[in-house]
C-alpha cells in the first residue's frame, strides 16, 4: 500500500477517534424532566426513560466504534493493516477508502444482520403441537372459575 495513503487513513482514523472520545465525555445522561413523579403522566415517565436508554446505546456504539478504531490503529503499527485478519488477501484500497477501520475484506466481514432473531425462537418449535396449550395451562391460566367448563 502506498504510504501516501496510509498517511491520509492514518490521520482520518486519530481525528474519528478524538471526535469519538470528546463526544464521549461531552456526553451526559439526560435527566428527568420532572423532580417528582408523583403527578407524572406515565408517558412523560416513558419518555424520559426513552431518552436515557437511546443516550445510553449511542455511547455504547461509539465506544465500539473507538476500540476498532484503537485496532486499525494497532495494525498500521504492526504492519497489518491492509491485508484482511482472516485469509490475508489484500484488502481493495476502495473499502479502506470508504471504511478505514475495515480489518477484513468483504467476504470476511462480519455480518451482524444473521443474528437479529429473538432467542425465544430456538425453545420454540416450528409447528405447534396440539398438547402445547395443555403443557403450559399446567402453570395456570387468568381463567376465574366461571370461565372453566365442567
Amino acid at each position: 500500500m502506498n504510504l501516501q495513503v496510509m498517511e491520509k487513513l492514518r490521520k482520518q482514523l486519530e481525528q474519528e477517534l478524538q471526535e469519538i472520545e470528546q463526544r464521549l465525555e461531552e456526553s451526559e445522561r439526560p435527566q428527568a424532566t420532572e423532580l417528582s413523579n408523583y403527578d407524572n403522566h406515565p408517558a412523560d415517565n416513558a419518555s424520559d426513560l426513552t431518552d436515557q436508554l437511546t443516550e445510553m446505546a449511542i455511547d455504547e456504539h461509539r465506544g465500539d466504534d473507538a476500540e476498532e478504531i484503537k485496532a486499525a490503529l494497532q495494525a498500521m503499527k504492526d504492519g497489518t493493516y491492509g491485508k484482511c485478519a482472516v485469509c490475508g488477501k489484500e484488502i481493495p484500497i476502495g473499502r479502506l477508502e470508504a471504511m478505514p477501520k475495515a480489518l477484513t475484506c468483504v467476504e470476511h466481514a462480519e455480518h451482524k444482520e444473521d443474528n437479529l432473531r429473538p432467542v425465544e425462537e430456538d425453545v420454540l418449535s416450528s409447528t405447534p403441537r396440539s398438547d402445547d396449550f395443555i403443557e403450559l395451562e399446567e402453570f395456570g391460566s387468568s381463567d376465574t372459575p366461571q370461565d372453566k367448563s365442567f
